[in-house]
């Protein structure tokens, strides 16, 4: 029974490892995309983001049932309420990714600003390394990785606040570029989204190793900056 139980632990875990790289190469074709003005690749990041849901599910199905057969304790049910947990947030960050396709698609014909443009394309980069390393951090059960991961978080922050504030400072500017620079503001606020759901994954990781459930980042938010 232990073997059994050890073979389909390993099974879930390699599931959920593949499910963040599915989610990760989405976020970084949506960032490419949306810079490049190429509503191709957003498209086709729409069209697979049911992969990712799907996933999800059976993940989540996968989960259930083995606790159900199992009846797991201390470790092992921590692990696999950590996998149920963290592939949620997996699926929210490709739905984030999928409404920055979104915006690809929507802005075709808006005056765009090149040196925001270069700034979400930097902020992108950001935080699809932060999920391949809390990936890695999973992979390796390493919490004190997880929870420097989760400080990175701030670097998003500050790119959002930056996006935000160039953007407002070009409408005022330029009216021809009101409408493209809301979706600027709104591709920041779900880059930044999807680097607070990477620090959620970095929390149950902690979880995982020491049992305890901690708060990273508390003071960390996606509310709207001070216009000052």
């Amino acid at each position: 029974m232990r073997r059994l139980f050890d073979d389909e632990l390993n099974d879930l875990d390699t599931g959920f490892t593949e499910l963040g790289m599915l989610v990760s190469e989405a976020i970084g074709k949506a960032v490419t995309a949306f810079v490049n003005h190429d509503r191709t690749v957003a498209q086709a990041v729409i069209d697979n983001d049911h992969q990712i849901n799907d996933r999800e599910v059976s993940l989540e199905k996968k989960s259930f049932e083995m606790i159900a057969l199992y009846q797991p304790v201390t470790t092992d049910l921590r692990e696999i309420v950590t996998i149920l947990k963290a592939v949620s947030d997996l699926e929210r960050m490709g739905d984030y990714a999928r409404s920055v396709a979104q915006s690809t698609i929507r802005v075709k014909g808006n005056k765009r600003v090149a040196v925001i443009e270069q700034h979400i394309s930097e902020m992108g980069r950001i935080v699809q390394q932060m999920v391949a390393d809390v990936l890695d951090a999973y992979v390796k059960d390493d919490d004190q990785r997880a929870r420097q991961i989760a400080l990175v978080d701030a670097r998003a922050g500050d790119y959002y606040q930056l996006i935000y504030r160039e953007s407002i400072d070009q409408m005022r500017q330029d009216p021809e570029v009101v409408v493209g620079s809301t979706d600027y503001m709104a591709v920041a606020q779900f880059l930044k989204r999807i680097g607070d759901y990477v620090t959620n994954i970095c929390e149950w990781i902690v979880y995982l190793q020491t049992g305890k459930i901690v708060e990273l980042n508390p003071r960390n938010t996606t509310d709207t900056p001070t216009d000052e």
